[in-house]
């Protein structure tokens, strides 16, 4: 079954980029540089402290909120609110549509979902940054292990302490156990439409094109709606989720980028480039 998963996930990812590159027939550039200065050695262990410091950075983020920051945290909050009241109805509605869904969609959800196959993805970025010390690799690989790691922690903690009972134990909407061990009580948030989002909304800040940026966005949607379709989770569940991996991508972007570390090397550059055309998918490095 495992096997089987894997499969579709691959085959899900193809097509999304094949249907993308015949409608648009668009080159994007997906990385810059290489940089011979360093060992292997050495961009991992300057990586690992960049990762911990994106984790540190989003759990400090607090100390530095300012006023535009707590206008953001008031309009989360409002529109969490929203989605609590209305998951009675919009949970009974989805797990109506269930029967209709196609077992690929719950196979590519389950998936993209799961730390077994997304750190498979979040790793060959990052090995590829590494392995050929390209700098918009490397820094997406950083941004996606760290990103993962800290909603990782978030939504342990929270879905502990808030104890929600899931949609298919029939509880309701708002019966809570905090701290239960209970995998039922462990509804709040959804991890793995934190974790799929997580990495779709990381993925997707490295492109321009709003085309290529619709795709990835849907394709991280899949697994929070099978979430919901399968009665796994609220629908206030997956919203919050994605909500918080929101947060935590644009914290750690932002810590990255003030510390200016994956620059391009212009004396010495090999330009990779993602193609995506009619029957054609690649990437391609010019010297």
């Amino acid at each position: 079954m495992n096997r089987y998963r894997l499969k579709i996930l691959i085959a899900g990812a193809a097509l999304l980029f094949s249907a993308l590159g015949a409608a648009a027939q668009d080159t994007i550039k997906a990385a810059d540089s290489i940089n011979t200065k360093t060992t292997i050695w050495q961009r991992l262990k300057q990586d690992a402290l960049y990762m911990g410091g994106g984790v540190i950075h989003v759990y400090t983020g607090p100390l530095r909120w300012k006023k535009d920051d707590l206008a953001t945290l008031g309009g989360f909050a409002a529109g969490s609110a929203i989605l609590f009241a209305s998951d009675r109805e919009t949970s009974s509605f989805m797990r109506r549509q269930k029967e209709d869904m196609p077992e690929t969609l719950n196979d590519i959800g389950w998936s993209m979902g799961s730390p077994g196959y997304n750190y498979a993805i979040t790793g060959s970025v990052y090995l590829f940054g590494v392995i050929s010390n390209n700098e918009k690799f490397r820094k997406t690989g950083v941004l996606l292990f760290s990103s993962a790691a800290a909603s990782g922690i978030m939504q342990t903690a929270i879905k502990n302490i808030a104890g929600r009972s899931r949609p298919d134990k029939e509880r309701g909407a708002f019966h809570f156990s905090p701290f239960s061990s209970d995998a039922g009580d462990h509804s709040f948030p959804s991890g793995h439409a934190m974790l799929s989002f997580t990495t779709a909304y990381a993925i997707s800040k490295q492109f321009k094109n709003p085309w290529v940026k619709a795709g990835i966005y849907t394709a991280g949607l899949i697994t929070p709606a099978s979430r919901v379709w399968n009665g796994a989770h609220w629908l206030s569940d997956v919203g919050v989720g994605m909500g918080l991996s929101v947060l935590v991508v644009e914290s750690i972007n932002k810590y990255l980028k003030a510390k200016e570390s994956y620059t391009p090397d212009d004396k010495k550059k090999v330009s990779w480039n993602l193609t995506f055309g009619h029957e054609r998918i690649g990437i391609v490095g010019t010297f």
